[in-house]
């Protein structure tokens, strides 16, 4: 099996989306700073993870939650109660949102 999921920065309050074929092994690289990418963020907590029987699977999957709308579904889905703990555990905003820069006529 494939993984795809999804950590929780406890010390920056932000979301890591990645795959793997060790999900346990991962992790702990992850936590002991040997991912370049999350090592000023530890220590990583895992919020949510898919199994997939490919790794091509698990790594479209990865893409797409890195995208705009996967970001979205991601947030909305799989990990608003990460959400709802994170913001009673300290998190002092929500995740930033690209603002519609339409103007309203009068």
């Amino acid at each position: 099996m494939y993984y795809c999921y999804v950590l929780l920065s406890t010390k920056s309050h932000i979301f890591y989306f990645g795959s793997a074929k060790d999900l346990r092994e991962r992790l702990v690289l992850h936590n002991n700073g040997e991912v370049i990418s999350t090592k000023p963020h530890r220590p990583w907590k895992l919020v949510w993870y898919g199994a997939f029987q490919t790794l091509q699977e698990a790594r479209a999957f990865e893409q797409y939650l890195k995208s705009g709308s996967g970001k979205s579904f991601a947030y909305k889905r799989l990990i608003s109660v990460a959400l709802k703990k994170d913001f009673l555990s300290g998190r002092k905003g929500s995740p930033k949102r690209k603002e519609n820069n339409t103007e309203k006529f009068a």
